[in-house]
This record gives C-alpha cells, structure tokens and sequence, in this order.
C-alpha cells in the first residue's frame, strides 16, 4: 500500500498500486504483488545492465557489505572506491573520478568544477554555461539549469540561473565556462537523436566540454560510452544509472588530469574542489560497479547490447510502417516510438502513450511513456524472445480500438 509512500514524477490521485508493486526481479523480468511476470521493457529507467538480482553483483554486494560497509570520502579513502576509480579512468581514457550518489549529483558536480576551475585559474568571469535544445541533465537546481524540457522546469524557473542553446558563436564567448552536451541520443526528450555535427562544433574550443553519459553509458548505444562515437574530445563526464549494474544508487563525473591539477595547492588558499557528498564512493555500491565491470567480459554484454540493437531494428521496419506510428528513432538499445496522437487519442481519459503503455503491462511488458514516446530501452541480457514478444504485444496493442 503506498498510504504513506510519494512516488516521483506520479499523479498519486490517480495511482493504484495494486497493479503496479514490485515485489522481485530477475534476468528481464518483474514481478509483482499480484503474481504477474513483466519483461522489464526500459530497464526500470535506463539503469539495470545485466538483468535483475545477477548472481555475481548480489554476491559482491554481500561481501562487501560484512567487509566495510561505508566510510566517508572526505578526507579518506578506501580500497573500492580506489579500485573503481582507476578501473573507469582505463576505460574511459580519463584521469580522475568523482563520486556522488545519484546522476544528477554528477552533473551538479560537473557544473561546479567547471565553475570553479575557470576562478583557480583566474578568470572568473567564465561562468555561464551553453547545453542542446531539448536538454534534460536532472532535477537538481544546477542540473535542472542546464536543462530545456520546460515542463521539468518552468514552474521552478524562479530558482536555476540563465543557459544558452548550443551555437558556434556563442562557444567562442569569454564568458562560457562549458558546453553540456548527451551524446548520440537525448533520452529523456523521447530518444531524441543529436545530429552529429554538434558534435564536430566542439573541437579545439576554449570552453570545457562536459558529457552527460548518465543515460548512455554502459553499453546502451553500442560502445561502453557513447562519446566514443561522437569524435570529441570530453573534459568532463558524468555516469550514474547502469554504473553498478542498476544494483544500487552510485553516480561519478570523470575529470582530465589538466582540470584536477587546476585544484591543486596550499590548502590555505581554498582551490580544492568546495563540494561533496556523504555517501560519494560507497564500497558497497563501487563493489557492485567493479562487480558489474567484469560482467562486460564474463558475459560479452557489448556483443549482446548488437545483437538486441540489430533484431529491435528489424521489428522496427515494420512499426513505423503502423498509421498510428508517426515515428521511431534508435541509438543502439535506446528506443523511441512515438504515436501519431491524432490518430489514437479518443480525447477523453490517459494520453495515447499512457493508454498504450498499460495494454503493454496486461501484456505482459512494462515501460513508461514519454508524453506520446514509447520507450524500449531494455536490458542488456534481454533474450531475443523477450525482444520478438515486446513488439508482437505492441503491435497487437496497436490494433486494438481507442
């Protein structure tokens, strides 16, 4: 019963949670109090990579949890953290890692490090920050910021500062402190894809370029990250979501070394980094991200993410073809589906997507509208069958009456 429970981004009015509570997981699949099994069609929002409950991450966290459970990270260390830390820079091609807890967190650490790297080096007046139209980094006050969805952040305009929509002339400013960009795909715009000259605009700037990898990352498009595909080069990268597998909340911005060492010195003069978090680098979470790592190879997750990527693009020649289907936009496991609103909305009760998206859940399948965007964004160990019977549930829900 959710009498005391306030979900988010939820109309509790209207909400029965009785259809909706999940009481296990496992591979792609939910399992609710009621008994039904649903494939976990977007991978409860971008975050489990190897499937629910994977044995090796459940035994990790255990582990570690009757090891060290948690220790603080200012002015400490521990061994996970450490380990985590060094094992993302290799991937990455990166030099530092900081950690926080969830995305957002990661971005509002990225927008103050280049905030206060611009002031260590003396030139404070570069504090302004320029992101893609359609933007969406979080729903903290800096994240929120340097986002441009308006409904996550009209009514709350009051409290974020002033940024700019992506163009060339304005990346040469001197008040730009960085640009903020996701790379191939903007989830959270309905899988919106980035036209890849974006792209090529942020090479040889002055501006810091930070990558909002929270969504992307971890094998979604293709490659571990999807900035690998982009030719630009990052200052700054932000993960969070899949980073432990989905296990548990652990989030990291990813720093050159010439942006750390800008925080170097006397710590009388105050240029370390002024912000953090308390539970950034808990070894329980770094243990199911080193965890989760290993699974990359174990389990050849890349090789599995194209082979799920190529058979959803298969079915998806068949669905834009649908009247109702006005489009379909795919950036590897990433995908979008948007309905034709005119054509399905009977003008009375739930939007179309909402409408859509519940047929799915009788079917058998859980996901979750973006406005008329319908998501697919599942598990990187999503068997082919799991695959075939979303788009057969989804075709057969299209041809039902409004």
């Amino acid at each position: 019963m959710t009498a005391h429970l306030w979900l988010p981004f939820t109309q509790m009015r209207d909400f029965d949670s009785r259809t909706k509570t999940f009481v296990r997981g496992y591979g792609g699949v939910l399992e609710d109090s009621l008994g039904n099994r649903v494939f976990d069609a977007v991978s409860s929002v971008w975050t489990i990579v190897h499937g629910h409950c994977h044995p090796r991450i459940v035994e990790a966290i255990g582990r570690q949890a009757a090891t060290l459970d948690h220790a603080t990270l200012l002015g400490a260390s521990n061994p996970v953290a450490e380990e985590l830390a060094g094992r993302l820079c290799v991937l990455s091609g990166m030099d530092r890692a900081f950690f926080a807890s969830d995305g957002a967190s990661a971005v509002e650490a990225a927008v103050k490090i280049a905030v206060q790297y611009w002031r260590n080096l003396g030139q404070p007046q570069r504090c302004r920050f320029i992101r893609l139209s359609t933007a969406y980094h979080g729903d903290t006050v800096g994240a929120m910021s340097v986002s441009d969805i308006a409904l996550f952040k009209e009514r709350f305009a009051s409290l974020t500062f002033e940024t700019r929509a992506l163009d060339e002339r304005v990346l040469f400013e001197p008040d730009i402190a960085a640009v903020i960009v996701e790379p191939l795909v903007q989830a959270a715009a309905g899988m919106r894809l980035v036209d890849p000259g974006v792209y090529a605009a942020l090479r040889d700037i002055e501006p810091l370029i930070i990558f909002d990898e929270i969504a992307t990352g971890f094998g979604r498009t293709g490659t571990l990250f999807a900035f690998e595909q982009t030719g630009a080069h990052p200052d700054l990268v932000c993960l969070g979501k899949g980073l432990t597998g989905g296990a548990l909340a652990l989030s990291c911005t990813l720093a050159r070394r010439r942006i750390y060492e800008a925080f170097l010195g006397d710590p009388r003069d105050g240029v370390h980094f002024l912000h953090g978090h308390s539970f950034a680098g808990n070894p329980i979470a770094c243990a199911a991200a080193l965890a989760s790592l290993d699974l990359f190879d174990e389990e050849g997750t890349l090789e599995r993410a194209e082979r799920i990527a190529s058979r959803a693009a298969t079915h998806l020649q068949l669905v834009r073809a649908h009247p109702l289907v006005r489009e379909t936009r795919q950036a590897g496991t990433m995908i979008g589906i948007e309905l034709a609103a005119e054509a399905t909305d009977p003008q009375h009760g739930p939007t179309p997507g909402r409408r859509i998206a519940d047929r799915l859940y009788d079917a058998g399948h859980f996901t979750r509208p973006i406005g008329d965007v319908l998501q697919l964004v599942p598990p990187l160990c999503s068997t082919d069958c799991e695959i075939d019977s979303f788009f057969d549930a989804l075709g057969a829900t299209l041809e039902m009456p409004a």
